[in-house]
């Protein structure tokens, strides 16, 4: 994700709160070409944020991360900021696991989503005024419904205490779980028969915002518990550790056609099987064919001479697979940032852009929730993105609408 974007959100006919920062992509295949998205061929990858080193897969999309002894630090030291970091890499279907801290603070909200270039997302957020739950939610193609795919999931003091959040995400289904707890399955069907299943690739985005900055509109800050007292800084969530299974590694994915389903992305330089996509499965060789011949000239004297050519051609292959099944990749190695942290489940979101007001409190980037904030910065791609109306992080437009409010909101990010 690059360092700045901007996007607009449509008004909503419910009280729903404006998209943020994650809900934007910088390219929408389903409406015009893009290039391939970067993959990675490791099928495991484990982060210790303990470690600065941990970051180096990770872009810093808005404001300052740094590590420390709790891992990564992810702080609102003053209005407007939302640090927020996300991979440099997509995978498609596969485990993500992140042991987070969440910060407390009324109207703070620590998220970590799963975001891709068509809108698909898949996110936690802990809101800091929330001691006993936390949130899961899920989006299809940037659609919302009828705002109420999220629930609430149990969860003891996660302000004050470390707990490893879990996306086990196939095709055939979506399971949240809390340190190894299952606390909620989505299965293909159930999301609208498939046509709203999170289904292609993805990188992970974390980060924090304020949802109660007071120039939110009045539903996001209604859904994220409260007006943030800023006098209250510095408002720090942690990652200890994320760790990352990419059921399908491979150099990168590309959309076929424009329908969003698994079956048409393309998996280009496929390094080992797994959960997969049913499009093509390229990759290449080079063969290398000599060919001799020989030319003998009679003469009077008896004398043959004999001349050689050797002609040296190329040729490529494309197979065509279709991945079945689920769980990780197999036969891929296994790479480690800063100190490994073994096994387990691979989490890590991130927050592609800021949470800030649209009037008000800027943002210069950050991660935005389902309650999403609009910002007036950000991070985002050096082009215009396209921004989801309600939001794939969408965060809180979801949530708000069991209230009931009727609001219409629009807004303009831009850094």
């Amino acid at each position: 994700m690059s360092s700045m974007f901007k996007f607009a959100v449509a008004a909503l006919a419910v009280a729903a709160p404006l998209a943020n920062a994650q809900t934007y992509t910088k390219c929408n295949p389903l409406t015009t070409t893009c290039p391939p998205d970067v993959g990675t061929t490791e099928s495991h990858l484990n982060f210790d944020f303990t470690q600065a080193s941990a970051l180096d897969m990770w872009t810093t999309t808005a404001g300052k991360v740094t590590t420390g002894p709790n891992g990564a630090e992810f702080t609102i030291a003053e209005r407007g900021d939302a640090p927020t970091i996300q991979t440099s890499f997509n995978i498609f279907f596969g485990e993500v696991s992140v042991t987070m801290k969440a910060a407390s603070g009324q109207g703070i909200v620590s998220s970590i989503v799963l975001e891709s270039d068509d809108l698909d997302e898949i996110d936690w957020e802990a809101l800091g005024g929330y001691t006993s739950k936390i949130e899961t939610n899920y989006f299809g193609k940037g659609e919302t419904g009828n705002y109420n795919r999220f629930t609430w999931a149990q969860v003891s003091d996660p302000q004050d205490e470390f707990h490893t959040y879990t996306v086990n995400w196939s095709k055939e289904s979506i399971i949240f779980s809390i340190d190894g707890a299952v606390v909620r399955t989505l299965t293909y069907s159930e999301a609208s028969g498939g046509s709203q299943y999170p289904q292609t690739p993805m990188t992970v985005r974390i980060g924090i915002w304020a949802g109660g900055d007071p120039a939110n509109a009045p539903g996001t800050i209604q859904w994220a518990g409260g007006v943030t007292n800023y006098a209250d800084v510095p408002f720090t969530m942690y990652i200890k550790d994320v760790s990352i299974v990419n059921a399908n590694p491979a150099k990168s994915y590309t959309y076929q056609g424009n329908s969003g389903s698994y079956e048409s992305i393309q998996i280009n330089g496929a390094t080992g099987g797994g959960d997969g996509g049913d499009g093509e499965t390229t990759t290449s060789s080079t063969t290398t064919k000599t060919t001799t011949s020989t030319t003998t000239t009679t003469t009077t004297t008896k004398t043959t001479s004999t001349t050689m050519s050797t002609t040296t051609t190329t040729a490529s292959s494309s197979s065509k697979a279709t991945g079945s099944g689920s769980g990780s990749g197999s036969g891929s190695s296994t790479s480690s940032r800063g100190s490994s942290k073994g096994s387990g489940s691979a989490t890590g979101t991130s927050t592609s852009s800021g949470a800030s007001s649209s009037g008000g409190s800027s943002t210069s980037g950050g991660s935005g929730g389902s309650g999403g904030s609009s910002s007036s910065g950000g991070a985002g791609a050096s082009s215009s993105p396209t921004i989801a109306p309600n939001g794939a992080a969408n965060m809180a437009a979801s949530y708000v609408a069991p209230l009931g409010l009727l609001a219409v909101l629009s807004a303009f990010f831009q850094l």
